[in-house]
C-alpha cells in the first residue's frame, strides 16, 4: 500500500472497527444480532413460500409483500455475515472493491425497500379510495413495471456515489473505518481530499429517495384515513383500517429508524460514536426482523396459511 505525506494512496484494504467503544462486548452484541438475522431469514422465507404456494395470494398486496420479504433478506445478508466475522472471529479486513460492493448493495436494497413501501401504500390507497378500479389499475403489467422501476431507481441513484468514491478519492487519512459495515459517509470521511461533492450527492440521494417516498406515502395514508372515517358503517371502517395497520407499523418503524440514523450520523457530533453505529445497525436489522412478525400477526391470510403449513408438517 503506497503512502504519500502520511496519507494512503488508493488503499487496497480497509479495516472495519465494529462498534467503536464497545469492542470488549462486541462478542455478546453479536448474539442478539445473529438471533434477529436467523428469525428474519426464517420469517421472510416462510412468507415467500406461502405466497408462492397459495394461488389466492397472487394479488398485488401479497406480491408487494413478497418483494418486501425478498429485499429484507438480501439487505440483512449484505451486512450480518461480515459483521459477525468482526464480532466473533476478529476478521476486520475488507478489500476496497468488496467494501464498495457491500456499500452499493446495502444502499440499493434500502432504496428498493423504500420504493416497495411506497408501492404498497399506493395499492392500499386505490383499494380503499377507489375499489372498483383497483383490479384495473394494479394489473400484472403495472406490478412488473413497479418492481423493475424501484430496482432501477435504486441502482441508477446509488451507482454514481460509488463512482465518485472510486474515481475522485485517491488519498485517505487512514484505512480504519469506525463502523461495522461500509457505510457511505463513514468511508467518505476517511478521504484526505475535498469531499463536498460526495456529501452533497449523498444528501441528494437520501432526499430524492426517502424524502420523495415518505411524502407520497404520507399523502396516501392521509387520503385513506379521510375515506375510512367517512364510511357510514363502523364495521366497514374497522375492516378497512385493519387492512392498513400492518403497513403503517412497517412504514413507521422503517422511516423513523432511517431518519434518526441519518440525522444523528450527519449532525449529531455530540452523540457518542457507538450510538451512531448501533442505530445504523438496528436500522438495517430491525425491519427485516420485525416485518414478518408484524405481517404474521396482523394479516389473517398469512397467519392462516402459516398455521396450515405447520399442521401439515407435523402430520408428515
Amino acid at each position: 500500500m503506497l503512502t504519500f505525506n502520511g496519507s494512503f494512496f488508493m488503499p487496497s484494504v480497509f479495516t472495519l472497527v465494529g462498534i467503536p467503544g464497545l469492542e470488549p462486548v462486541q462478542f455478546w452484541i453479536g448474539i442478539p444480532f445473529c438471533a434477529m438475522y436467523v428469525i428474519a431469514v426464517i420469517g421472510n422465507s416462510l412468507i415467500l413460500v406461502i405466497i408462492k404456494k397459495e394461488n389466492s395470494l397472487h394479488i398485488p398486496m401479497y406480491i408487494f409483500l413478497a418483494m418486501l420479504a425478498a429485499t429484507d433478506m438480501a439487505l440483512s445478508t449484505c451486512i450480518l455475515p461480515k459483521m459477525l466475522g468482526i464480532f466473533w472471529f476478529h476478521w476486520p479486513e475488507i478489500s476496497f472493491d468488496a467494501c464498495l460492493l457491500q456499500m452499493g448493495l446495502i444502499h440499493s436494497f434500502q432504496a428498493t425497500e423504500s420504493g416497495v413501501l411506497l408501492a404498497m401504500a399506493l395499492d392500499r390507497y386505490v383499494a380503499i379510495c377507489n375499489p372498483l378500479r383497483h383490479a384495473t389499475v394494479f394489473s400484472q403489467k403495472l406490478l412488473t413495471h413497479l418492481g423493475v422501476g424501484v430496482t432501477l431507481r435504486a441502482t441508477f441513484l446509488i451507482l454514481p456515489s460509488l463512482l465518485l468514491i472510486k474515481c475522485r478519492l485517491k488519498l485517505y487519512q487512514t484505512t480504519v473505518i469506525s463502523h461495522s459495515y461500509c457505510e457511505h459517509m463513514a468511508v467518505v470521511k476517511l478521504a484526505a481530499e475535498d469531499i463536498r461533492v460526495n456529501k452533497i450527492y449523498g444528501l441528494f440521494v437520501a432526499f430524492a429517495i426517502l424524502g420523495f417516498d415518505i411524502i407520497f406515502i404520507t399523502m396516501s395514508y392521509v387520503r385513506i384515513f379521510v375515506t375510512v372515517f367517512q364510511l357510514p358503517q363502523k364495521e366497514a371502517r374497522v375492516k378497512a383500517f385493519n387492512t392498513c395497520i400492518a403497513h403503517i407499523c412497517v412504514f413507521l418503524q422503517f422511516y423513523l429508524l432511517a431518519f434518526f440514523s441519518f440525522f444523528t450520523h450527519r449532525f449529531g457530533s455530540h452523540i457518542p460514536p457507538y450510538v451512531h453505529i448501533l442505530l445504523s445497525n438496528l436500522y438495517l436489522l430491525v425491519p427485516p426482523f420485525l416485518n414478518p412478525i408484524v405481517y404474521g400477526v396482523k394479516t389473517k391470510e398469512i397467519r392462516r396459511h402459516a398455521w396450515k403449513m405447520f399442521v401439515s408438517f407435523q402430520k408428515s
